[in-house]
């Protein structure tokens, strides 16, 4: 960490050495519980032992107050303090429901001093543990040393940056024209990154073992206060890549109302340069409303040669929605949680709301991007049954 102060290096290699053995060993004691959701009264030591060697680190850095001279350094500190936050979180150290303002006093002092001024959620996001997580020596920053959550977060890492090559792809083709001789090149390049995201999704689905990501990897994600605020737990979708690919695609638009909502939800719980590309990706015209708009050459063999191949990428990126929801969300969310104890299901989701609603909110954003017909959102079922049409 070039340029930052003594004690930032010291909070940096804490959180990569005692605070990474102390969680494992905390989550060692809970497995072998037959409640596994249950850690009252387990491992009280090694909790006072993480809260207070966590607080002493911070204490020095508040005193410091030079937290912001860069942003990489700033935002690099950020997510140190707020993955120790997340882990008293996890360890109910601090528990929202429970109180008004957060205990941990000087860590919530100074992720509210470094959130504002970087523009982000004064909280660990998901950039923090996937594509800006800085590694030393062959190890990135992580919660504990468990392999399922590595697994985790490497094949997260690797839909995210496939999602953001086939984003870029498709922003070429907004600025060179559905009809631009490149453009089956650009979709060619959108369908190579959807196609990767499903197969790191798949690798994902057969190796990631579903209790050890339940009960020892997901806590980690649970939403906690800073402050007197309770901010959501990071979500694998807080980038801007995929909704970069859903509304250029034209498959989500940035006027629906349930769809715009979840926008206005994750921007700061992106990246600044994130944010400015969502926010001017949401001003384009997407490529579906292009091609609708030149069905007078359905007969040029460009048309027909680049909408048959949009229309095959609008399919992949359904089929990722399909394969989150229907295979993942449903193997490592709702299914263990049907066997979760009555008193742990009011804490149970990353995104704050209860499960049967974050269910529901993610059944429709399935189904945007999968163009399915509903009554109650605006898809674009009928809009790709008239390009199939199109075709010869």
């Amino acid at each position: 960490m070039k340029n930052s102060s003594k004690a930032t290096q010291a909070f940096d290699q804490w959180i990569r050495g005692p605070f990474v053995e102390i969680n494992t060993e905390l989550e060692a004691l809970y497995w072998q519980q037959e409640d596994r959701d249950n850690v009252t009264g387990i491992g009280d030591s090694l909790k006072q032992q993480l809260e207070s060697q966590g607080r002493e680190l911070i204490k020095v850095l508040l005193a410091e107050s030079n937290t912001s001279q860069r942003f990489d350094s700033a935002f690099n500190l950020l997510g140190s303090v707020g993955l120790y936050m997340a882990a008293c979180r996890r360890h109910e150290l601090t528990e929202p429901s429970r109180e008004t303002r957060s205990p941990l006093i000087e860590a919530s002092a100074l992720a509210m001093h470094i959130g504002p001024t970087i523009g982000m959620a004064p909280r660990f996001s998901t950039a923090h543990l996937t594509t800006h997580n800085i590694a030393e020596n062959g190890h990135y920053k992580r919660f504990t040393t468990l392999h399922d959550e590595s697994l985790f977060v490497d094949y997260n890492t690797r839909s995210i940056l496939a999602f953001k090559r086939a984003a870029e792809a498709l922003s070429k083709i907004h600025v060179m024209g559905v009809s631009h001789p490149l453009c089956y090149d650009l979709l060619l390049a959108a369908k190579q990154g959807l196609n990767e995201v499903i197969a790191s999704n798949s690798i994902l689905f057969s190796e990631l073992d579903t209790d050890r990501f339940f009960h020892c990897v997901r806590p980690y994600y649970k939403p906690y206060r800073v402050g007197t605020q309770i901010y959501r737990g990071a979500n694998a979708g807080d980038f801007a890549g995929i909704n970069i690919v859903d509304m250029l695609l034209g498959l989500c638009r940035a006027n629906e109302p349930f769809y715009s909502q979840m926008l206005v939800d994750k921007f700061t719980y992106m990246m600044p340069e994130d944010q400015q590309l969502l926010r001017d990706c949401m001003q384009q015209t997407s490529l579906m409303d292009d091609f609708l708009g030149q069905h007078q050459y359905n007969n040029q063999a460009w048309y027909q040669r680049n909408l048959a191949l949009f229309l095959e990428v609008c399919k992949l990126h359904g089929a990722t929605a399909n394969q989150h929801h229907d295979q993942l969300v449903n193997k490592y969310i709702a299914q263990p949680s049907r066997h979760v104890q009555s008193q742990h299901m009011d804490k149970l989701t990353a995104s704050g709301p209860p499960l049967h609603i974050l269910l529901r909110s993610l059944e429709k954003l399935r189904d945007l991007r999968a163009a399915n017909p509903r009554d109650d959102i605006s898809t674009r079922h009928h809009d790709i049954l008239t390009l199939h049409a199109s075709l010869n």
